[in-house]
């Protein structure tokens, strides 16, 4: 069954918005990869990203106020569209971070947090592309919800770790701080996996 009626403008936004967080996802996890000296690039081009996000949602709510019959329940597209934001203003808090506390060398859990965001954001994408073609949404949601689970398990041993290792506690609070940030950014992906299964269940 389609759940998403004709008026496809909707649609393409939501996707658009998916694949400019897929491409910042991308580039945190490039970032974090190469290092530091690539990171302070990385960080602004996910910025111009982020403006890139802030139009797209504008024209949504735009779109939102103007139509008179919407695909989905007018309080579910402004869900999903914030929540997305959510995705994206995450991932680009956490570059700026590790920028402005300039960490040197990256620790390998924040590459790890990075390829658990990256690839969540993967499965947002195919869960959106999903939604219009009738297709199973919910495995895609669950992966997100998986993903999640694993990257708070994560971090949490991260956290312990830190404690036990780090005895600088400046440094100590700037990656604790940045850990936080990017499991965060998992928890904002699992919210829109909320909203999208949501929706599935009103519309089936």
């Amino acid at each position: 069954m389609r759940l998403l009626p004709r008026e496809e403008k909707f649609y393409s936004l939501f996707l658009s918005q998916v694949d400019i967080i897929c491409e910042a996802a991308r580039l945190l996890l490039q970032g974090v990869k190469a290092g530091t000296a690539r990171l302070a690039e990385v960080a602004k081009e996910i910025k111009t990203l982020e403006h890139q996000g802030d139009e797209v949602i504008h024209e949504l709510f735009t779109r939102l106020n103007q139509t008179f019959i919407t695909p989905l329940d007018p309080e579910d597209i402004h869900s999903l569209s914030t929540r997305l934001d959510d995705v994206l203003d995450g991932i680009e808090d956490a570059a700026h971070r590790m920028v402005a506390y300039q960490v040197n060398p990256i620790p390998l859990g924040m590459v790890q947090l990075s390829e658990m965001i990256y690839t969540s954001t993967r499965a947002l994408k195919k869960a959106f592309e999903a939604l219009d073609k009738g297709k199973e949404v919910m495995e895609h949601c669950i992966e997100i919800n998986r993903l999640e689970n694993e990257a708070d398990h994560l971090v949490r041993g991260l956290v312990s770790d830190l404690f036990r290792d780090e005895k600088d506690p400046i440094t100590l609070i700037k990656i604790k701080e940045i850990y936080e940030f990017l499991e965060a950014t998992t928890d904002h992906c699992e919210d829109v996996a909320d909203v999208l299964q949501n929706v599935v269940v009103k519309n089936s």
